[in-house]
């Protein structure tokens, strides 16, 4: 039973990843590649990407769906909490002024933080609320495609 139960969490695990993905997210397995990527001028949006059933069921969608708008971040970004856990924890260092949450979404700006959709934002809310706090943050800071 523990053997099959294991399957089925790498088969989700692999399914949340391939989706932010093919989303257009550069995903970030280490520390180092957080601060690579967080190090550079502009506007990141970075999706702290879960398992968790209801808001990861409603975060992915409004990760992908959000981009179809005409103001983007300069970089779309996923960690992985639970599985890249120092990479996540490093994202986490950096908006030390929000308790860790996931799935939830980051935006910084010249690599600080600008501001957070945290889970109590996503979990039981309708996945077009969150792509619109999405989108206004997109038109707030983002730039034109």
């Amino acid at each position: 039973m523990n053997m099959d139960f294991n399957l089925y969490m790498n088969d989700v695990v692999s399914q949340a990843r391939n989706e932010m993905r093919e989303s257009g997210y550069t995903e970030l397995t280490t520390p180092e590649m957080v601060d690579e990527y967080l190090g550079k001028e502009g506007t990141s949006l970075v999706m702290i990407n879960s398992v968790c059933g209801c808001a990861g069921g409603i975060a992915r969608p409004a990760a992908k769906h959000a981009l179809n708008y005409d103001r983007l971040p300069t970089q779309l970004l996923t960690v992985f909490a639970g599985q890249d856990k120092e990479a996540t924890e490093q994202v986490r260092e950096k908006a030390t002024e929000f308790l860790p949450s996931s799935p939830s979404f980051a935006l910084f700006k010249d690599g600080k933080i600008v501001d957070m959709i945290e889970r109590h934002e996503i979990e039981g809310h309708e996945t077009m609320s969150v792509i619109t706090g999405l989108q206004a943050w997109f038109e707030e800071h983002g730039e034109e495609v």
